[in-house]
């Protein structure tokens, strides 16, 4: 207890405070606290847009690509389901062979869903379609193209392992050139995307990391420049948690608004590329709107912001608060 207090007799004049009393009183002390440190905030504008204006930059990046991973994975979402096993019989196949192993394969019903067969002449006029090359396929002496079984597996069967395994099982039919499986082309993009998730992961927690230093060195900078009236606190009483709470809810502060300037950034990005990403998706002739930008991404970019904020602000008062003793 301070010399200020010394002496004093605790008992004289008291009177019990009830536990509703009290809780009324820490919460009205901490909304004191909360809004004298924002207070603190605006009378240093430059410091504070800055170091706000850093917080929210480090979590747009991470955030941006993240959003953009997650579309992209939505998008292939349905490729998979859609994949197919193509069969290229052999030149000479008759049509007579080849509605025979239609049979054949469309009676394997535990492992097959669906399978149709395309005739040359078939082939030759879908080529023709989509080609455009109607008048130099018009000199071909005979049509080129062969029988071909497309095959659609059952759900189990369209991971690519247990896809690869039935085209090795279909591939041993004796009049059967080679088979395509068109699911194989999924894995290279699927690894592709989990280096980019692991890319977005290290992106950001560097710079979380730096995040919690810049925040920490602020707070830190603002302990040291009210070193006096903080010695002069402890000299009449204050306890270190009196003293810490100010400086913890000016990291808390930092927190909210950096994390709302990374959700206004986040969504400017995305608008400004979805502009791009719907002229690609027009060259396919499909539609496609990106999304993730919602009520829960923009809870969960101001609860790591704001952990963030706490942290930094937390390593500091720990460190710097216990080292102010009044002399």
């Amino acid at each position: 207890m301070s010399l200020l207090f010394s002496g004093r007799n605790s008992s004289s004049g008291s009177r019990r405070v009830s536990v509703f009393q009290r809780l009324l009183m820490g919460i009205i002390n901490h909304m004191r606290q909360a809004l004298a440190s924002l207070g603190e905030l605006w009378r240093s504008p430059l410091a504070t847009i800055m170091t706000i204006g850093v917080l929210g930059l480090s979590i747009t990046l991470p955030s941006t690509l993240y959003l953009m991973v997650k579309n992209t994975e939505k998008v292939t979402a349905g490729w998979e389901d859609a994949g197919e096993i193509s069969l290229y019989l052999q030149a000479n196949t008759t049509a007579k062979q080849a509605q025979k192993l239609l049979s054949g394969v469309s009676a394997m019903k535990n492992k097959i869903d669906d399978a149709r067969l395309i005739s040359p002449d078939l082939a030759l006029e879908e080529f023709e379609t989509l080609s455009g090359l109607g008048d130099a396929l018009a000199y071909l002496d005979a049509n080129p193209l062969p029988y071909v079984l497309l095959i659609t597996p059952k759900p189990e069967y369209l991971r690519p392992e247990a896809a690869r395994q039935l085209l090795s099982e279909l591939e041993q039919q004796s009049i059967v050139d080679f088979g395509k499986l068109d699911i194989e082309w999924l894995e290279k993009l699927y690894a592709i995307v989990s280096i980019a998730k692991d890319i977005v992961w290290i992106v950001a927690i560097l710079l979380c990391v730096s995040v919690v230093l810049i925040i920490g060195n602020t707070i830190r900078l603002n302990i040291l420049s009210q070193r006096e009236a903080i010695a002069v606190m402890k000299l009449v009483g204050a306890t270190d948690n009196f003293i810490r709470f100010p400086f913890l809810y000016t990291g808390f502060w930092y927190g909210i608004l950096g994390g709302f300037l990374a959700w206004m950034l986040v969504a400017f990005l995305l608008w400004w590329i979805q502009s791009g990403v719907e002229n690609l998706a027009g060259l396919y002739r499909t539609s496609f709107t990106i999304s993730g930008l919602d009520g829960s991404a923009l809870g969960i970019i101001l609860m790591i912001s704001i952990t963030l904020g706490l942290i930094g602000s937390l390593i500091s008062v720990q460190k710097h608060i216990k080292e102010i003793e009044p002399s």
